[in-house]
């Protein structure tokens, strides 16, 4: 379930300014081989890993065509996540149906783990800070790049060149792991203290974190999913399966940083809401639809 590297991200976000209309676009000719994949991920882990139940071909493609994802991006993307070791295919007279392997039913399900429980508890913070010192030179762009990049995904945000922080001091051994991966490890520095009396700790979270562009999808999530309404098992399902897909991106871009160091109305907690919210209204009716197509095609 990979997905793109995360944006930086920061402590205030600038006034939204009103949104223009977007143009229409056919979705048909937007969706890449990898959101074809992504896509049918997001569908087995919504309603295959639930099931005991290898799953005919002919209903992941219908359920990704569902989804604007045209015949042969579908069956490409069985063919990719197969290659992964994610899939198994299963020949029945002239029909293919797919089981999940091991890994794949791991991958997903520490997938799904993450999705359900990202923004329904906020944690509570003791005030206390990790600190990582570590610097690359300017000649090994490659390697601070990866590192930069590695940190981000952790949560980790830098004020300073070759200075890191987090309000989780619990990442201290993820940090450790990423550093002694990129062979950086005997030239890092940790350090966990609360923040002292130089400087104020706004600011030094302004500097580490741009939360404006991460507010802006919070927002572009609430504004696409408030007014929802679906009506009828297939609309219902296709619904349910956007919600999951486009929420399953936050917990790659979200540092989760305490509530004590976020902007006031932050637009998280609301986009949170809304999505434990409306999944668990449409989950009865998206579950049931997806059992009637599975039974038509056991049928066929």
């Amino acid at each position: 379930m990979a997905e793109p590297a995360p944006v930086a991200l920061g402590h205030r976000a600038k006034p939204r300014e009103p949104r223009a209309p977007r143009p229409t676009v056919s979705r048909r000719r937007e969706v890449s081989h990898a959101s074809a994949r992504s896509l049918l991920m997001t569908v087995l882990g919504e309603y295959v890993l639930p099931r005991d139940h290898p799953v005919w071909t002919s209903l992941l493609v219908e359920s990704l065509g569902m989804l604007e994802i045209e015949e042969k991006s579908a069956r490409q993307a069985l063919a990719r996540s197969s290659a992964e070791g994610w899939l198994v295919s299963e020949r029945v007279g002239r029909r293919v149906r797919w089981s999940l392997t091991p890994p794949g039913r791991r991958l997903l399900t520490e997938g799904a783990e993450r999705i359900y429980a990202f923004g329904r508890d906020a944690r509570g913070w003791e005030g206390r800070w990790l600190m990582l010192i570590v610097s690359v030179p300017e000649a090994k762009r490659d390697l601070r790049h990866r590192l930069r990049t590695r940190l981000t995904w952790a949560g980790f945000g830098s004020p300073v060149a070759g200075v890191w922080v987090s309000p989780d001091p619990s990442r201290e051994l993820e940090a450790q792991q990423i550093v002694a991966e990129l062979g950086l490890d005997a030239q890092a520095m940790s350090f966990t203290s609360a923040y002292g009396e130089i400087g104020d700790q706004e600011g030094m979270v302004e500097r580490s974190w741009d939360l404006s562009e991460l507010t802006d999808r919070y927002e572009d999530f609430i504004d696409r999913f408030t007014g929802l309404a679906p009506s009828g098992g297939q609309a219902v399902l296709r619904a349910q399966t956007e919600l999951v897909h486009e929420w399953r991106r936050f917990p790659f871009l979200d540092p989760q940083l305490p509530g004590e160091l976020l902007p006031a109305g932050w637009s998280g907690a609301k986009a949170a809401e809304l999505f434990h919210r409306k999944h668990v209204e449409w989950r009865p009716a998206a579950q049931a639809y997806w059992d009637e197509l599975t039974a038509a095609e056991d049928r066929a």
